[in-house]
């Protein structure tokens, strides 16, 4: 039987500045372990610690822009576009831009506080 999930678990962000998560699937709204899906948004200005995730992610911002930093360069994600980064790979993202971003990640296998490895 599929199983509806009605509404999303407001999670507590990392960052300079309150940003809004909500998980519909993963460890903490659905329990599932194995894949997390979350709608981020984020303010103008905002930034987080870089992380050493153990997951990957899958990232398509749906408003604005999200800048995304690696040890390699960065890139700017607007509306319309997609990220993929790998786990085991440094990345650190941020919302530069007036308007912030709005935007749904994917992570394989679920995020979890424990397996994301932000910098001190």
């Amino acid at each position: 039987m599929p199983t509806l999930i009605a509404a999303p678990s407001v999670i507590e962000a990392a960052g300079n500045k309150p940003k809004i998560i909500e998980e519909y699937i993963g460890r903490v709204n659905s329990k599932t372990d194995s894949v997390s899906l979350a709608r981020m948004k984020s303010p103008s200005g905002w930034v987080e610690p870089g992380q050493t995730p153990e997951f990957d992610e899958f990232t398509v911002v749906l408003h604005g822009m999200l800048r995304v930093t690696s040890k390699t360069g960065v890139l700017n994600v607007h509306a319309g576009q997609a990220v993929i980064t790998q786990g085991g790979e440094w990345v650190q993202y941020s919302t530069p831009e007036a308007d912030g971003a709005e935007y749904i990640a994917v992570c394989l296998p679920a995020f979890a506080p424990a397996t994301v490895h932000r910098d001190e």
